[in-house]
């Protein structure tokens, strides 16, 4: 799968310290680390450290190169840097004295297992994108990841209108969801 073989590269760049890799991982990341930092008594500064010291556990991992990963980079530096707050959080004595309501402070497995889900949809959506056959999946993607108008797709379809394109982009997708549903049973 596509994602797979792109988190895969982001993981060889990181070995070998390719800055557009690190960037990219920084850009795809960061704002989810930094919400679970901010909602849970920390600010922007203390989100920015415990990225970079969670990048730097994946780099060294990787670097080892006897690191296997399991889940996606996104899940693997969540669990790291929940781990890391919640380290420095009780080194900071932020919390109140009962650690063992840390849980309920910052609620990973709920939002673990919605993430895990998320990315089952987004690999299940992938591939009944693949097997939705033309000229519906270019439609779709036209209108929905290029941001195209419903007159730019019916010039480049060869609709006669924009309204006759848009009941095609419904049929098509009427038929992605059909399909999206087989797919998850």
């Amino acid at each position: 799968m596509r994602t797979e073989t792109n988190e895969q590269k982001l993981l060889e760049g990181l070995a070998i310290n390719d800055r557009k890799a690190v960037e990219t991982i920084y850009k795809q990341h960061f704002s989810m680390v930094q919400s679970l930092v901010t909602a849970n008594s920390g600010g922007s500064d203390d989100a920015r450290d415990i990225f970079q010291e969670a990048m730097i556990v994946l780099y060294e991992k990787v670097k080892s190169g006897t690191f296997e990963l399991n889940c996606q980079i996104k899940t693997y530096l969540y669990s790291v840097c929940r781990r890391l707050w919640l380290k420095r959080l009780g080194q900071m004595q932020r919390m109140a004295p009962e650690l063992s309501n840390l849980e309920e402070t910052v609620p990973v497995e709920e939002d673990m297992e919605w993430h895990e889900q998320k990315n089952r949809d987004f690999q299940t959506m992938d591939r009944c994108l693949h097997n939705l056959g033309e000229p519906c999946r270019s439609l779709l993607e036209a209108y929905y990841l290029q941001k195209r108008s419903m007159m730019e797709i019916a010039d480049r379809f060869g609709y006669t209108n924009a309204d006759n394109a848009k009941n095609q982009k419904y049929k098509c997708l009427m038929r992605l969801k059909k399909l999206f549903h087989q797919y998850k049973k």
